[in-house]
């Protein structure tokens, strides 16, 4: 087990209406023997060609990427729009027009809004989908950014963790369609050093000996995920060697050293992956669940049950 230490780290012209169209559920996702994802089947039936559903990704820096769960969404269909608020810091997102939002970590933390801005920005856009009914993902400091705008405190974990930990699901963990995937305390990653309250509202899924708050879900559609299920050994890898990351390693003693966390990877990775395809594999279902909506020229006629708007 990684050692602990004290600390915080860091449309169409004219008129148009909508519908749905028929398509497969994303559980046909798969993983062969050797671990790669299989794409779904196309959709069974479409009343007429429309735009790919769209997942915004808010991400804060280059090295925090969606992982493993990247190529499972687009073998599934969908297109993937990453927001970098590092090079965009100015940027003001319109989620109107996205069917899910995903938001990555980063090495700050949520208080740092006089020297991040657009952390309020995120905020309230994170809100603005949970209100809505779009799915919402966060990991680390995207869990963190959820509970924030669901209206619950963010402050420092008594401990960092960084390297892999036993994490445990709650018993409503054990019941949830993504956290029934665990079975039990299994070893995942983690690089954080603040944790979040449950929100009011909320359900609690997982906990750690360190953090005892490590997941929660908001309604059916909102996870929140302080752990990384999204990691490969690549990225693990990355991270230890990027030179913001490495110098807070360098600066927490020996039971965190790279070669260590290195060697702890090897040992727990494909368990781990194979954990995430199942975790994001059922969490497509939701994505899926939202109504894809296709805009009509005014030469097609509605369908029936379904009105024009202007």
């Amino acid at each position: 087990m990684a050692a602990l230490l004290p600390g915080r780290s860091h449309g169409c012209p004219g008129q148009h209406c909508s519908l749905r169209t028929e398509e497969p559920d994303p559980a046909a996702i798969i993983s062969d023997s050797c671990g790669s994802v299989k794409p779904l089947a196309r959709p069974v039936r479409t009343y007429i060609m429309g735009t790919m559903r769209r997942i915004l990704i808010f991400q804060h820096v280059p090295h925090e990427i969606l992982g493993s769960f990247d190529p499972m969404l687009r073998e599934a269909g969908y297109r993937l729009r990453y927001l970098n608020f590092g090079r965009q810091p100015d940027a003001v997102p319109d989620i109107s027009s996205y069917h899910g939002l995903v938001v990555l970590g980063g090495p700050m933390n949520c208080d740092q809004t006089a020297r991040h801005p657009h952390l309020g920005v995120e905020v309230a856009a994170i809100r603005k989908a949970i209100d809505s009914g779009m799915p919402v993902l966060g990991i680390c400091l995207g869990a963190q950014l959820i509970a924030r705008a669901l209206g619950a405190r963010v402050t420092a974990n008594p401990v960092k963790e960084i390297g892999w930990y036993d994490v445990t699901p709650t018993a409503a963990g054990l019941q949830d369609p993504l956290f029934r995937h665990f079975g039990g305390t299994r070893k995942i990653f983690q690089w954080h050093g603040d944790t979040f309250e449950i929100p009011a509202g909320a359900v609690h899924l997982a906990s750690s000996s360190a953090c005892s708050n490590q997941a929660f879900r908001y309604g059916d559609n909102v996870y929140a995920l302080q752990f990384h299920l999204e990691v490969d050994e690549a990225l693990i890898s990355r991270w230890l060697h990027t030179p913001v990351m490495a110098r807070e390693i360098d600066c927490l003693g020996p039971g965190f050293a790279p070669a260590r966390i290195q060697a702890e990877t090897g040992t727990h990775i494909n368990e781990s992956l194979e954990l995430g395809r199942s975790v994001f594999g059922e969490y497509l279902r939701i994505f899926h669940s939202r109504p894809r909506r296709i805009a009509l020229s005014s030469r097609h006629p509605a369908l029936p049950g379904q009105d024009r708007r202007p």
